[in-house]
């Protein structure tokens, strides 16, 4: 089984960038926790600025993998070729933010992504990426 993390713009910062929001911890030095959470599963990790890269990743994995974990950060709220681009993917992806999204800004609230993602997950700081990995393995499970 083999899962892809992807993290898009600014999430390069994290442990440095407003720790109050998104905690002092890279997601370099959470990943291992991850991995030891899922022994049994291939955990892969993307990180990108660009909208576009974030893009042919996900279609380079979304045919071959068994679901995406994906923050992508604020192209969540623009971004109508992600939203494009996860419609037409085969596996399950789940949007994930460190952050609740609901206490912060009004334009945060919206996400062009939630409508074509199995779910979502906000507000549990990085411990979210485990829980939308449980989601895909739940869901995978059931649709067996």
């Amino acid at each position: 089984m083999k899962i892809q993390i992807i993290n898009g713009p600014n999430l390069n910062l994290l442990g440095v960038r407003e720790p109050g929001i998104y905690g002092g911890r890279s997601f370099e030095d959470f990943l291992p926790a991850v991995k030891a959470k899922f022994p049994d599963i291939e955990i892969e990790y993307f990180q990108s600025n660009s909208e576009g890269e974030l893009i042919d990743k996900l279609q380079k994995v979304g045919f071959t993998h068994d679901g995406v974990v994906l923050n992508a950060g604020a192209y969540t709220h623009t971004s109508i070729a992600l939203q494009d681009c996860i419609r037409a993917l085969k596996c399950p992806v789940v949007e994930v933010h460190i952050s609740n999204v609901y206490r912060r800004e009004a334009f945060r609230h919206q996400s062009y992504l939630s409508s074509v993602c199995l779910g979502v997950v906000c507000g549990f700081g990085l411990h979210g990426y485990i829980m939308a990995i449980d989601g895909i393995l739940a869901h995978l499970s059931n649709a067996v």
